[in-house]
């Protein structure tokens, strides 16, 4: 009775100061034994995932994810890349001492950062994580160059399948997304050679001038990397279907027929891209032209609109990519889903808003505790790389899965691709 009294008292000027709730469960969370307070949360984890009504979906998941192991592989490796790129260059090693394995031996002492410390620091990157099973779940620079240089090769006949699905699906205007897709994907290719030659460049060029081009080149780039992370999510989306059907394929035609379901796909992606672009990578463009007092302030702003603009229409892209639909009648198929499916998609977004925010969070904590042991931090991102691939891969063939549970008023109503 003593212990919860003196609880209580230590929470109660918290309470008092107006602080928002998840500084008052942080606070709360930092009186309870450690002990107590990982079995609860292990099992209220436990409890979620066993009577959560889309359990069966997150089942289909797992055994797609381990029949198909490419899917948490993709996500892994575009995820590493994009560390690795960050870690040569802003991160560079001064000699091997940096790398000393007593850095990893030495846990014990390392200073670890308090849940009040990093929980703000979680809420939006858990967020976008959400959103990105119904979009663009990773990032794919640096890596977007070298697909980049396999698209203008024709690599696996990627090339001519897109050609052709874009004068078949948009005619005349498909000549002009074949522009921008070039543009931007030489832009992608630019990219590294801009950033690696940049420090060369400043007694040629004004620094003003450098930031410009780099901002305009990224900006362009932006365009490439965002729609080939959303072909990669399609066929991954089409490799799912294929294990939900019971089907085999041939590897190269896969490619083909996903890049065919892209250019369906590609109506919702060009408005994602116009608004992101926007509101988030405008801004920060013109801002090295002219000048826009706290561009940077808006952008959490900016990212949750974005976030919350594709989680609203969530089931758009899997439709697109499922059927042969235009984008007004995918946005009405969107709507009936939400109503006949209201309660499994609220419990499927909470699942996946769990998990995101459970590994965001540990992240968090990592960082904190890891501070400037190189090594350590190296190991971490290699790992942390895999469980996210893992858990993006694991939601994303679950989202396959209930969708094609719950549409079974449309299955049959499949209309394939006829090119």
């Amino acid at each position: 009775m003593d212990y919860w009294s003196d609880v209580l008292s230590r929470i109660t000027p918290v309470l008092h100061c107006s602080i928002p709730p998840v500084s008052v469960l942080a606070a709360a969370w930092q009186t309870v034994p450690s002990a107590y307070g990982w079995l609860g949360l292990c099992g209220g984890y436990a409890l979620v995932m066993l009577f959560t009504p889309v359990r069966q979906a997150l089942g289909d998941g797992l055994h797609c994810l381990r029949r198909y192991q490419r899917i948490w592989i993709a996500f892994a490796i575009l995820g590493f890349g994009y560390f690795l790129f960050q870690f040569v260059t802003f991160t560079p090693i001064r000699n091997l001492a940096d790398l000393e394995p007593s850095q990893i031996t030495s846990l014990p002492q390392w200073a670890w950062p308090r849940l009040s410390e990093v929980w703000r620091e979680t809420p939006l990157p858990a967020l976008e994580g959400v959103a990105g099973i119904f979009d663009n779940a990773t990032t794919t620079y640096p890596l977007s160059a070298i697909a980049a240089v396999l698209m203008i090769v024709n690599w696996r006949g990627l090339h001519s399948a897109l050609v052709r699905a874009l004068r078949k699906r948009y005619g005349f205007w498909g000549c002009l997304v074949y522009l921008i897709l070039l543009l931007s994907a030489l832009a992608s290719l630019l990219k590294p050679i801009v950033f690696w030659r940049l420090p060369e460049w400043s007694g040629l060029v004004p620094a003003a001038g450098l930031m410009r081009i780099s901002a305009a080149v990224d900006g362009t780039a932006f365009i490439f990397e965002y729609l080939l992370g959303v072909y990669i999510q399609v066929y991954l989306i089409i490799v799912c279907l294929a294990w939900t059907k019971g089907v085999s394929f041939e590897q190269g035609e896969l490619f083909r027929f996903a890049m065919r379901r892209f250019s369906y796909v590609l109506e919702w992606a060009g408005i994602v891209v116009a608004v992101s672009t926007l509101i988030l990578r405008l801004p920060l463009v013109l801002s090295y032209f002219v000048n826009i007092p706290g561009v940077l302030d808006y952008l959490p702003i900016a990212r949750l609109l974005i976030s919350g603009l594709i989680i609203a229409f969530c089931s758009v892209q899997i439709s697109l990519a499922l059927h042969n639909e235009t984008l007004f009648e995918a946005m009405s198929a969107h709507v009936y889903f939400v109503q006949k499916n209201a309660g499994r998609l609220a419990w499927f977004l909470l699942i996946c808003g769990i998990h995101f925010y459970g590994i965001t969070l540990c992240d968090a904590i990592l960082r904190g505790a890891i501070g400037d042991r190189l090594g350590a931090l190296f190991l971490w991102k290699f790992s942390f790389a895999s469980v996210r691939g893992i858990v993006t891969g694991w939601l994303l063939a679950s989202w396959v899965c209930l969708f094609r549970q719950c549409e079974t008023g449309r299955i049959h109503q499949e209309k394939w691709i006829q090119y």
